[in-house]
């Protein structure tokens, strides 16, 4: 590592943020303890104690790695966050940008100068420049431009010329390239005369002298073989690459199909132009995680949980405006049978325990139907199966859950008839709600939409109208 090493396992980072914690908490409390005393020497004082606490501070900070003070920063209020990352060293800024996450990022550039930002960038790699490039100030990020050389400055624009959802956006172009009519001999010495080698280097690329890739070299076998052999011998022809253009999920699914630590990526004509790194995978899988949680839920984007009200609202106001008319029209469906409610009260004790059930086994399925449509496994010579399959479940699910709740009905209320119409609107319900489990996702996708936008909140909308309206109904119908 070119910062300090990670503590030791057994402090966990829950440990080291709490220690911060502490000892923001007693800077704080000094602080207000000095302002209340009067005399000579207070300003003296009150300065050299708050000197005091903010050394101590820092040089926690300093102890710890830059992944871990990110953490510690995403979990700070944002007065807290800022006293923090005022006394992070100039030289980590960089870095700790990189790992926080982009909500808590902004935060950090807003209280930032332009020649804090300048700086911070400065030691940055073409690629890491081009994920924050959208985050910065216009005339920063022109001005961080000028300051590079031609070859940065175009690599910088190549990974700006791609979505953050392909492949050319995340490539890596450090990487150690070499030639097949060498031998292993002569790479070991280049390899020897490198500062260092670029992260998770675990092969090498071979290429011509067109920069076309020929195939890679594994560290493992280069340390293994004969140093006499040439690398033409001992590369591996058929690496896994890919192309700039391609779908990044795609990309981060075959890293963990193949066990992948890098990969090239080629152009069109074959030609090298960079690699990707299992770091940029595995945040990739994080974050697409993240965001189908959030979606699940209509969310539209990451919130910083310290964020202001106003700005919470705004990411949280739509779904919940769609959530109040679904929730409208099931009270709808339950004013339909109003009469029917005051005649057997019961009705309206038992009612939730159909429309909850319901919701449950809807969102798993749909869980299930929106993971699988991240792993390709869903295709349209399929679609009719998975309904088939997850109808059986609801079926089975229904028939075994509904009977307990109809024994308890009849056990309650002493009417085996309430107990049978609880049991047929569990069946039902349940079945409604494998049915609308597959079939949203699949629609939404068909629309051009996330699968998992919202499902959470349209799943629970379809199963409580639903599951009110088939057990009020059936109630009607046999029981009054």
């Amino acid at each position: 590592m070119t910062e300090v090493e990670a503590k030791k396992p057994q402090e966990s980072l829950q440990d080291r943020l709490a220690q911060v914690v502490e000892l923001l908490h007693r800077h704080k409390l000094v602080e207000d303890l000095t302002h209340r005393q009067e005399g000579q020497h207070h300003d003296r004082v009150e300065n050299l104690v708050h000197r005091q606490n903010l050394a101590e501070l820092q040089r926690k900070l300093d102890e710890l790695h830059s992944a871990d003070v990110a953490h510690i920063l995403e979990a700070l209020p944002l007065g807290e966050r800022l006293t923090v990352w005022q006394l992070v060293k100039v030289e980590r800024d960089g870095d700790i940008l990189l790992e926080v996450s982009d909500a808590v990022r902004e935060t950090l550039l807003a209280d930032m100068e332009d020649h804090e930002i300048l700086a911070a960038a400065k030691d940055m790699d073409a690629d890491e420049l081009a994920d924050l490039a959208s985050e910065l100030p216009r005339d920063v990020v022109h001005e961080l431009m000028e300051t590079l050389d031609a070859q940065q400055r175009e690599r910088v624009r190549s990974a700006l010329s791609y979505e953050d959802d392909q492949v050319g956006a995340l490539m890596d172009f450090e990487m150690v390239t070499i030639r097949e009519d060498v031998s292993l001999e002569v790479v070991l010495r280049y390899l020897r005369r490198l500062k260092e080698l670029p992260g998770h280097t675990d092969k090498l690329f071979v290429v011509d002298y067109d920069g076309v890739l020929k195939g890679v070299l594994p560290v493992k076998r280069l340390l293994v073989n004969d140093p006499d052999k040439l690398v033409s011998e001992v590369m591996a022809t058929d690496p896994v690459g890919f192309h700039p253009d391609e779908d990044a999920y795609d990309a981060a699914q075959a890293f963990e199909r193949y066990d992948l630590i890098s990969s090239p990526v080629v152009d069109k004509n074959g030609k090298l132009i960079g690699r990707l790194t299992i770091d940029e995978m595995v945040d990739l899988i994080r974050e697409e995680s993240e965001a189908e949680v959030l979606n699940m839920a209509g969310l539209r984007e990451e919130e910083d949980i310290f964020a202001s009200v106003w700005k919470s609202l705004r990411n949280r106001w739509a779904w919940l405006a769609i959530n109040l008319v679904t929730a409208f029209m099931a009270s709808r469906v339950i004013g339909l049978f109003e009469d029917s409610i005051e005649k057997l009260v019961a009705l309206a004790a038992l009612m939730p325990i159909v429309a909850g059930i319901g919701g449950n086994s809807g969102n798993q399925t749909i869980t299930m139907i929106v993971r699988a449509m991240a792993l390709d496994q869903v295709s349209t010579g399929n679609t009719s199966r998975l309904i088939r399959k997850e109808l059986g479940v609801g079926l089975v699910n229904g028939i075994v859950w509904g009977g307990v709740i109809g024994v308890v009905a009849y056990l309650l209320y002493d009417s085996w008839s309430l107990g049978v119409v609880m049991t047929a609107a569990m069946v039902l319900n349940l079945l409604l709600a494998a049915l609308m489990g597959v079939l949203i996702p699949m629609t939404l996708v068909r629309m051009g939409r996330d699968p998992a936008l919202g499902a959470s909140v349209m799943i629970t909308a379809v199963t409580d109208s639903g599951g009110f309206f088939i057990f009020l109904g059936l109630a009607s119908l046999f029981l009054l």
